[in-house]
C-alpha cells in the first residue's frame, strides 16, 4: 500500500459515517435496526450485536489464553463464556476458530493530529486502528491544547477514530503565559499557569505531561513543575487515585550539556513524588552509542523508586530511531530563547554563528553526526535525504545548512540509530513497561516518515515474542492493554470481562506483522481480521469500515 492508498483512504472517510443498514438481534429480542430503515432513524447510531464464537482470549491480564464465546450489545462485552451451553445466540455470529480476541491497544503515547479539528486527516486514525490500538494517549511531551473543552467538543462533533485521552501540557501552559522566555516565572505568572492546568484538568485531562527536554519546558526547573503538578493532583481519578505525570525527561542521554541520563530518571521520579502524582516516562529508553547495552541502570531505579512504594511505570516502542525537529537536535537551548525571531538574530551575529559552528557540530556527534539525520518533512527538497545531503546540495558546512533551513521553517527529521536493541529487549521484559507509538499522523504529501506510526505494536510482538521469545504473547498484550488500562485507571476497559466497553480486536496470528521501513513506511499494518471500538466495527473482515466511532475520554 502506498502513500496515495493511505491518504484515500482517510479522505473518503466522511466526518459524519452512517452505519451499514442491517437489522441485527438478540435471539428472540427486538431488532435494532440501521439508518436507512426509516426517515426517523436517518441520525441515529447502531448499535453493534454480535457474538464471537471459538475465540482464543487473551483477556489483558497476562494470564494464558483461554478459549470462549464472546458477546457484544450495544457499547458492552454482555458475555464471556460458552454460549452454546447457556443458551447466548445472537443472529450475528462471527466463527473466529484460530483467531485471537484480546483488549483493543491503548497508545500510551501519540501524536495523531487533532489538535486542530481541521487536520481531517487525523480523525480517521487508520493507521492506528490496523494496528489494534482503540485508544490513544495526546497531549504528551508537555504539549496540549490549552482549552480541551473546545477540542473535545470538536472532536464530538466532527467524530474520530479512536479513543483519546490527553494530558495538559506544560510546555503548552508557560508558552501560554510565558513565551519563550528562559527564566523563572513571577508569583504572577506562576497563577496564570496554575489557573490553565485548572482549567485543563476540570476539562476531564488525565495529569500533567512535561518535554524537560524541549523548549519552553527546558527552561523550567523541577520546582515550577512541581507546583503546577500540585494543582493536577487535587484532581482525582475516580475520587480516589492520584493523577499522572508524563514525561519526556531532560535527558535520556543524548541531551546536549544535560544532566545526565540517572540523573533525569531521578529529577523525574521528584517531581512525581513531590507533587503527588504517579510518574510514567515517555518512550523509555537509553539514547546514543554511549548508552548501548545499559538500559539496565535506568530500569534499576525506576525499580528502587516502586519498591519504595512509589507508582512509577514507562512505555516504549520498539524502533531505533527517534523523530523530533531539527531545532530540538542541532540548536542547543540557548540559543532559542525568546522564540524564532530571537533565534534568527542570533544566527546573524559573527562572534555567535562561531559558536553554533562548534556547538551544533558537538550536539550532532552524540547523535552519530549528520548522517543519522534524515528528514521526515514533506517538502521535496528536505524529505528521505540526510542532513549531510542537504548541506552538500547547498555548498554549506553542515551547520550553516542548519541555521539557513531554521531560519525559515523548522523541518521534521529522525535520528537514526540513536536507540539499541539490547536495550529495547531488556526493557520489553519490564512488569512494568507498556507500550506507545510515538506515532504522528503523516502529513499529506510526505513520503518518508517514521514507519512506528504505521507499525509499533506488531512489530514488538513480531520482534519479542515471535523471533527472539523474549517475553511471552500474554505479556506483550497485557503491556498493550491491562497494563495501561489499570495504570490510567480506567476502569471500564481494557480487559475482556462482562460488563465492560467493548473495545476488542480479533488478531489472527498467522498474518499479524508490521509492514512499514523506513524506506517505504506508508504500509498498513495486516492480521486485524475485526477492531470494535466502542462496540461499533472500524475494521470488519479485515477492511477499514470508516466508523468514527472513537471519542474523548475524560478523566474519571
Amino acid at each position: 500500500m502506498n502513500i496515495e492508498r493511505v491518504e484515500s483512504m482517510r479522505a473518503a472517510i466522511p466526518l459524519r459515517w452512517r452505519v451499514p443498514a442491517t437489522c441485527l438481534a438478540l435471539a428472540g429480542a427486538t431488532a435494532a435496526c440501521a439508518p436507512g430503515d426509516s426517515p426517523e432513524a436517518e441520525a441515529e447510531v447502531v448499535s453493534t450485536s454480535v457474538l464471537f464464537t471459538g475465540a482464543t482470549v487473551i483477556d489483558g491480564s497476562g494470564e494464558p489464553s483461554f478459549v470462549a464465546d464472546v458477546a457484544v450489545e450495544g457499547d458492552r462485552i454482555t458475555f464471556v463464556g460458552d454460549a452454546s451451553a447457556t443458551g447466548v445466540a445472537l443472529r450475528d455470529t462471527i466463527a473466529l476458530d484460530g483467531l485471537l480476541l484480546t483488549p483493543g491497544f491503548i497508545d500510551m503515547h501519540s501524536h495523531i493530529s487533532v489538535i486542530s479539528v481541521g487536520e481531517a486527516y487525523g480523525l480517521a486514525a487508520v493507521e492506528f486502528l490496523t494496528q489494534g490500538i482503540t485508544t490513544g494517549v495526546i497531549g504528551v511531551d508537555g504539549a496540549s491544547s490549552t482549552d480541551l473543552a473546545a477540542l473535545y467538543a470538536d472532536l464530538e462533533d466532527a467524530g474520530i477514530g479512536k479513543n483519546l485521552i490527553s494530558y495538559i501540557g506544560h510546555g503548552s501552559v508557560r508558552a501560554a503565559v510565558m513565551g519563550m522566555d528562559d527564566r523563572d516565572p513571577t508569583a504572577g505568572e506562576l497563577d496564570e499557569m496554575k489557573a490553565l492546568v485548572r482549567g485543563g484538568m476540570e476539562d476531564g485531562a488525565f495529569g500533567l505531561s512535561t518535554g524537560l527536554f524541549y523548549t519552553p519546558g527546558y527552561y523550567a526547573e523541577a520546582d515550577e513543575v512541581i507546583e503546577l503538578g500540585r494543582v493536577a493532583a487535587e484532581y482525582l481519578i475516580g475520587g480516589e487515585h492520584a493523577p499522572v505525570y508524563d514525561t519526556h525527561d531532560r535527558d535520556l542521554g543524548a541531551a546536549y550539556q544535560g544532566i545526565g541520563y540517572h540523573e533525569s530518571i531521578r529529577e523525574a521520579i521528584h517531581i512525581g513524588a513531590e507533587s503527588g502524582l504517579r510518574t510514567i516516562f515517555s518512550h523509555f529508553n537509553a539514547q546514543g552509542a554511549a548508552l548501548y547495552g545499559r538500559a539496565s541502570e535506568g530500569a534499576a531505579i525506576i525499580d528502587s523508586a516502586r519498591a519504595e512504594g512509589l507508582e512509577v511505570a514507562g512505555a516504549q516502542h520498539v524502533y531505533t530511531s527517534t523523530m523530533s525537529s531539527l531545532r530540538a537536535y542541532t540548536i542547543p537551548r540557548w540559543a532559542q530563547a525568546g522564540g524564532p525571531e530571537q533565534m534568527v538574530r542570533r544566527f546573524q551575529h559573527p562572534d555567535t554563528a562561531r559558536i553554533l559552528d562548534v556547538q551544533t557540530m558537538e550536539m550532532l556527534d552524540i547523535r552519530g553526526g549528520p548522517e543519522k539525520i534524515v528528514f521526515a518533512d514533506a517538502r521535496p527538497e528536505f524529505n528521505g535525504k540526510t542532513l549531510a545531503d542537504v548541506a552538500a546540495e547547498r555548498g554549506l558546512p553542515v551547520p550553516e545548512a542548519v541555521r539557513e533551513i531554521m531560519s525559515e521553517s523548522n523541518p521534521w527529521v529522525m535520528n537514526r540509530d540513536l536507540y539499541d536493541v539490547e536495550n529495547t529487549r531488556y526493557l520489553a521484559t519490564m512488569p512494568w513497561m507498556m507500550t506507545c507509538t510515538d506515532g504522528a499522523t503523516p502529513a499529506p504529501g510526505a513520503e518518508i516518515v517514521h514507519p512506528r506510526v504505521y507499525g509499533g505494536f506488531p512489530k514488538k510482538i513480531r520482534d519479542f515474542v515471535d523471533r527472539d521469545g523474549a517475553i511471552g504473547l500474554p505479556f506483550a498484550i497485557r503491556s498493550m492493554s491491562g497494563l495501561a488500562a489499570d495504570f490510567l485507571r480506567l476502569d471500564d476497559r481494557g480487559y475482556i470481562r462482562e460488563g465492560l466497553v467493548a473495545d476488542i480486536a480479533v488478531i489472527d496470528p498467522e498474518r499479524f506483522t508490521d509492514r512499514a521501513t523506513y524506506d517505504d513506511p506508508h504500509q498498513l499494518s495486516e492480521g486485524v481480521a475485526h477492531l470494535l471500538v466502542n462496540g461499533r466495527f472500524a475494521i470488519r473482515d479485515d477492511e477499514v469500515t470508516g466508523e468514527l466511532a472513537g471519542r474523548p475520554l475524560r478523566r474519571p
